[in-house]
């Protein structure tokens, strides 16, 4: 096992976001940077629900309390978009 697995810390630092993408900042100082038509809550809010987020988890977990929209870090290093949750676009 190398000493790299040891220090990794996969808990919220920041949350940052560009014209099209969620940039989340960990602990140990890695970003993950995510296409924000990912979610959809995220990518039609407003700049201030945007920047109304609330660590959570323990510190694995995002929280817009104004969007009702809960990120994990788990979710995020996994790559895995919100669920369809329209029923749209599924086959």
């Amino acid at each position: 096992m190398g000493t790299l697995a040891l220090n990794a810390d996969e808990r919220v630092d920041s949350v940052l976001f560009s014209n099209d993408s969620l940039v989340v900042v960990l602990k140990d100082g890695r970003t993950i940077s995510v296409p924000l038509e990912w979610f959809p809550r995220l990518a039609s809010a407003s700049d201030d629900a945007l920047s109304n987020w609330k660590v959570c988890g323990g510190g694995y977990g995002i929280h817009w309390p104004d969007l009702d929209e809960d990120l994990s870090t788990e979710g995020l290093l996994r790559g895995a978009p919100a669920p369809n949750q329209t029923g749209f676009g599924t086959s």
